[in-house]
């Protein structure tokens, strides 16, 4: 295992980092990319077999140095967990600024494209061809939560390129599949434990999952033969409102 290679993006805290430690734990050699050289390191630790790779993803130029860097050291890239991602207090449409829906929008949907282009981009010039993109989603991608236009419009954006990353993959045994994550505590969903609009008008507090299972679904994911894909995975706390939701 110790030659198979990931790219993590999101990997300064919650569910990038979580799985990056848990690829590490694996003995894969883990890319970190983030916007914070610091934060990174501490979700490396003193992992020897971690690249930090410091990236805003919503920069073009920057996404392409970090992916020719990872391939530069490596020679071959295997998964992309394409994890970054961008939130939103609930707020309606008619109260969120442009710059907000921006703000969301160019991480959650160019972000994730600037990265899958150039993991793809290596993927079908290396030797062997191929590799495998797995998107982060959302239960989102399937219903809305109240007053998260941005947020919903971008993860069914993933979906939508996680279909056509399927599709345009195939001839260079390209894999791509999408994780839809519900309810996973972290920093960045830490403020739902005080209670999450409801689509009835109430707040009311959700079970949640801890993140160490996404990690794990991840890795599931990853270690599949590219002859075998998981197309699509919802992974979520069990008794939260998702099912019957809206």
């Amino acid at each position: 295992m110790s030659e198979r290679t990931i790219i993590v993006t999101g990997a300064s805290s919650g569910i990038g980092r979580a799985t990056a430690r848990r690829f590490l734990q694996a003995g894969w050699q883990v890319g970190l990319i983030g916007r914070r050289p610091d934060a990174l390191a501490e979700t490396a630790g003193d992992a020897k077999h971690a690249l930090l790779l410091p990236c805003d993803v919503t920069d073009p130029d920057a996404v392409q140095s970090a992916f020719t860097s990872a391939r530069e050291k490596w020679r071959h890239i295997d998964i992309l967990f394409n994890n970054a991602g961008q939130g939103l207090k609930s707020v309606l449409i008619d109260e969120m600024s442009v710059d907000d829906w921006h703000r969301v929008t160019d991480v959650n949907i160019t972000g994730a494209f600037l990265c899958a282009r150039a993991a793809f981009a290596a993927m079908r010039g290396q030797t062997p061809q191929g590799g495998r993109i797995i998107n982060n989603g959302s239960v989102s991608a399937h219903v809305p939560r109240p007053g998260s236009i941005a947020y919903t419009a971008s993860k069914h954006a993933i979906t939508g390129m996680t279909r056509s990353i399927s599709l345009d993959g195939r001839p260079f045994n390209i894999a791509c599949g999408q994780i839809d994550i519900g309810n996973a505590l972290t920093e960045m969903s830490a403020s739902q434990t005080n209670g999450v609009p409801q689509a009835d008008g109430s707040t009311r507090v959700e079970p949640t999952i801890d993140v160490s299972h996404i990690a794990d679904a991840v890795l599931n994911m990853a270690t599949l033969p590219l002859s075998a894909n998981i197309q699509f995975m919802t992974i979520m706390a069990t008794n939260m409102p998702f099912i019957g939701r809206g």
